[in-house]
């Protein structure tokens, strides 16, 4: 197998870290900067400096270099002092060897946009839909269990070739009364790139009473100039429309020169002259368009070594990038890193009456559909609601329902129908009261559109109010005959797990262990508030679940929450099993690299004092974090290229961390594009498994998502952790009723 790491040899023994003293003292960082620049013929061209440590790839003569500036303001002497205080190791000077990486991709004239860099000179563009995209590069150099590494990856940054300018004025003319409220909306957060100087912006406000005729005093003379005479005078580019607002973009506040505090800066920018980055809402729900753009940014594992190499070839062919490197006694690996992986057992996957074997690229869809569930809930007492425009879709629902439940072992009786007057929100929900009866089982609702604030209506009554499992349904998704058939039996299989069914099973070879997922949505409508999904096994064969969610205050801590729902899932396990569990695996998601040592230290200690709620108890615990959102990628070398390893592929050294225990998995199988391993840090493990043991139950787990006949990205409890999070913070806002909580009411 390889990776995206690319190997980097240091031929110093590392760098040599130096403190500078001022006498007299000087506060100002800029003037520190400026009179250390001036002796480059002691220290050298090539230096870090922060304004007080001094980072050097060669040791000055002396221990002690004493060396003096003149002061501008009043010509006095200040005498430099620097001291060596140590010699860094190559490994520990990864935060000096990524500033020499962003100096480097400055040479290279790439753009940085957010937190990568991308070449605004090869662009793809998409005109049908008013777009172009930039190729680009991920990098880090990090300190890695194999030794100092490149991280290098392939990125792409979705542009607009429309300006904010076009984004405006096609708001006015679609609403000429209400376009500020839209327009504000729609600008404000927003990355914007400036082309005359290839350099991004977040807009923070909308100044609606200055225009291009507006004036401000030049940096250098200090006298008022228009910004129409500026960006004429400065960047050749005439201003067409004087009338257009301003945009604000505030920068973080910096100390300026002989400034004791930081002062806030302005920048103020023309909407003609700034273009639009990335996608809308709108555009994400456009298909087309979304296919259009993956034709660009998908690329093959052969594609990726290709960018990567090509980055390499850059590098070394121009000199002045290449001396930063050498500069600093640092060489790279001509190819990326070769490692031997190791490829985790077939799982079996088992329903009521047939076991498939030897499961080809996870996907046991056909299976899922040709086989009785594992477990089915009889449909006795059901609902179907939908307007009079879509009776004859909900008529035809019904009929395929009859026809492919029994093949999947589920029996279904004739359910009651209500053809709605009018498709307003306050109809469904008044209809919706009348039908839920206390012996009502399901409700499924046919919506004409997709509404976001019908549907959070639609749940937040069967969630909250009146409890009980509801579907939702497009019109369009049952409108298509040709589909129809596979469209139901997804449905059909979705109904049976929100009434308690269990669809398919793995063999989990472990007696009395609750495997739990958690998860994290932030909440913006509601203060920014967080929710977490808490979801908890209840049985050996990890297909029943108890749920929870947590809603987080302002300087309230996540854990005090997840201590409550750890202890209710403990009860609850007792009262199905009669018995507590010997071990917990715990998988918990939203956990960034800062908040590892937190979790690893004070979370750990802090669920174990849950234990002490049930006498004589102390089971064996593991809390392992679940990384999804990260830049390494896995290849398996092929005969002629890089391809795609498959599902169940392990890589467990070399390019994991030097101080955790961490592995990588690919548990899904993708049909385009580069599958994206997952990383698993095992923060804390009492458990006594081994780590073939840990890595072969994470795999067990991924194979156990109802809402997919295959195997995900994560282990199926983190999965459900993170639709439920998700339903509560997107839709409902508020805790759902205990009578739901034995039910995966949120598929």
């Amino acid at each position: 197998m390889s990776a995206n790491y690319i190997r980097v040899k240091c031929k110093n023994e590392g760098v040599y870290q130096y403190h500078v003293s001022y006498n007299p003292q000087i506060d100002s960082k800029f003037i520190r900067c400026r009179m250390i620049n001036e002796h480059k013929a002691v220290i050298g061209e090539t230096k870090a400096f922060d304004g007080a440590l001094l980072f050097l790839p060669k040791k000055l003569p002396q221990e002690n270099t004493i060396l003096v500036s003149k002061r501008r303001s009043d010509g006095a002497d200040i005498t430099l002092t620097i001291k060596l205080i140590k010699v860094v190791p190559p490994e520990f000077c990864t935060q000096v060897y990524n500033i020499l990486l962003r100096r480097v991709m400055s040479i290279l004239e790439l753009c940085q946009v957010g937190r990568y860099y991308y070449n605004p000179h090869t662009p793809s563009s998409v005109p049908q839909h008013k777009l172009e995209v930039w190729p680009g590069y991920i990098t880090a150099i990090q300190e890695q269990e194999g030794g100092l590494m490149l991280l290098l990856d392939a990125s792409h940054r979705v542009l607009r070739t429309e300006t904010v300018l076009d984004v405006m004025q096609a708001v006015v003319r679609n609403n000429p009364k209400g376009f500020k409220d839209e327009i504000t909306k729609l600008v404000l957060g927003n990355i914007v790139l400036t082309r005359y100087n290839n350099k991004t912006y977040k807009i923070d406000d909308l100044l609606w009473d200055k225009s291009p005729q507006s004036t401000f005093p030049a940096s250098k003379t200090g006298q008022e100039i228009s910004f129409v005479d500026y960006y004429k005078t400065n960047y050749n580019v005439t201003i067409t429309d004087v009338e257009q607002p301003l945009l604000l973009h505030r920068p973080r506040a910096k100390r300026m020169p002989g400034e004791s505090e930081a002062k806030q800066e302005f920048i103020c920018l023309v909407p003609e002259l700034c273009y639009m980055t990335g996608l809308s809402d709108a555009m994400r729900s456009d298909f087309r368009l979304m296919k259009d753009i993956a034709s660009h940014t998908r690329v093959t594992p052969a594609q990726r070594q290709m960018a990567m190499k090509k980055f390499l070839d850059a590098v070394r062919n121009n000199k002045e990038a290449n001396s930063q490197f050498v500069n600093w006694g640092l060489e790279l690996d001509c190819n990326t890193i070769d490692m031997q992986g190791r490829l985790l057992p077939v799982e079996n996957i088992h329903f009521d009456r047939y076991v498939a074997r030897d499961v080809q690229n996870a996907d046991w869809g056909r299976e899922s559909s040709n086989n009785r569930c594992l477990v089915s809930v009889e449909l006795k007492d059901w609902v179907v609601l939908a307007t009079a425009r879509d009776i004859s879709k909900a008529s035809g629902f019904i009929e395929m329902m009859s026809k492919v439940c029994p093949k999947m072992g589920i029996m279904i009786h004739s359910p009651k129908e209500r053809k709605l007057v009018d498709d307003r929100t306050e109809t469904f929900i008044r209809t919706l009261r009348e039908v839920i009866t206390p012996t009502t089982q399901m409700v499924v609702i046919i919506c004409p559109t997709s509404r976001d604030d019908r549907y959070s209506a639609i749940k937040k009554l069967c969630c909250c109010e009146q409890p009980v499992a509801s579907q939702v349904i497009n019109a369009k998704t049952i409108s298509q005959p040709q589909k129809m058939r596979s469209v139901t039996t997804k449905i059909a299989l979705q109904i049976n797990c929100k009434l308690g069914g269990e669809l398919w099973a793995v063999e989990i070879p472990m007696k009395n262990v609750m495997i739990i997922g958690i998860d994290v949505y932030h909440d913006v409508a509601k203060g920014k508030r967080s929710i977490a999904g808490f979801v908890a096994s209840m049985n050996k064969a990890c297909t029943r679940y108890y749920s929870r969610c947590y809603f987080q205050g302002q300087n309230q801590e996540i854990i005090d929450g997840l201590k409550i729902c750890l202890i209710s899932a403990l009860r609850k396990y007792h009262e199905v099993n009669h018995c507590l569990p010997d071990k917990i695996v715990i998988y918990r998601d939203g956990v960034g690299d800062g908040q590892l040592r937190a979790v690893a230290d004070y979370e750990v200690k802090q669920l174990h004092t849950c234990f002490a709620h049930f006498p004589n108890y102390n089971p064996n615990m593991a809390l392992v974090i679940v990384q999804k959102r990260i830049n390494t990628r896995l290849f398996l070398k092929g005969r002629n290229e890089m391809e795609n390893p498959p599902p169940g592929s392990v890589m467990d050294h070399s390019i994991t961390r030097r101080d955790w225990y961490d592995f990588f998995l690919v548990s899904q199988h993708v049909r385009q594009g580069t599958v994206s391993p997952t990383h698993y840090i095992v923060v804390h493990d009492g458990t006594g498994l081994t780590v073939d043991r840990m890595q072969r139950l994470t795999y067990k787990m991924t194979h156990l998502y109802y809402n997919w006949p295959g195997t995900v990205r994560v282990p199926a409890p983190c999965q459900y952790a993170h639709k439920l999070a998700y339903l509560v913070g997107q839709s409902i806002h508020k805790d759902f009723s205990e009578a739901l909580s034995d039910r995966l009411f949120f598929l």
